[in-house]
């Protein structure tokens, strides 16, 4: 037996649901920022990242009374923005990138935020560079937080299929990233 999750918007989800657009507004400024950044990190193309998003948003709001309330709110919508940006990405075979991704490190001092923000650089351009597939799944896993059988059902592949594709897509970026640390080396 499911158990409906709380939301603490319900009341603003129940205004949706009778067309309210003053209560659309206020769900789209609650979510819009983290479900554009979602989608930039699969599209790695700021207008398309935002045209997906505004169009996720209209599906969401026209779709709204198949909101069940399993899940939250925000990971309902977020699993329409991934599944729509995956679309995307299938359709136009664009790259994806973490360009996006803000990173704070509290409480570092400025020498190590340099050697902090080189790797960070380092890892982004070697998730850049792997097979659009290990980018996908990488990017699902490990920055959307979605396990191997979310994944699945997302991507339409096996279970096993996504452990596969991430084990290998794990392996080659760590390959990427020790290689290229051996490129900084020998150049220095």
């Amino acid at each position: 037996m499911k158990v409906k999750s709380i939301n603490i918007h319900q009341d603003l989800i129940d205004a949706c649901k009778q067309n309210d657009s003053k209560a659309q507004l206020k769900i789209y400024n609650l979510y819009y920022k983290a479900m554009y950044n979602t989608s930039l990190r699969i599209l790695n193309n700021r207008a398309t990242a935002e045209d997906v998003m505004q169009e996720a948003f209209l599906d969401a709001f026209r779709k709204i009374d198949t909101y069940t309330g399993i899940a939250s709110f925000g990971s309902w919508l977020k699993k329409i923005v991934i599944n729509k940006s995956i679309n995307e990405v299938r359709k136009y075979k664009e790259t994806i990138s973490l360009d996006e991704k803000e990173i704070d490190f509290p409480d570092v001092k400025e020498d190590h935020l340099a050697i902090l923000s080189e790797k960070v650089e380092t890892i982004k351009n070697a998730i850049f560079d792997l097979p659009e597939d290990c980018r996908i799944i990488l990017s699902l896993y490990l920055l959307e937080g979605y396990d191997h059988e979310e994944i699945s059902e997302i991507l339409n592949i096996s279970y096993n299929a996504t452990r596969t594709r991430y084990s290998r897509a794990k392996s080659k970026l760590l390959e990427m990233i020790k290689k290229n640390q051996l490129n900084i080396i020998s150049q220095n």
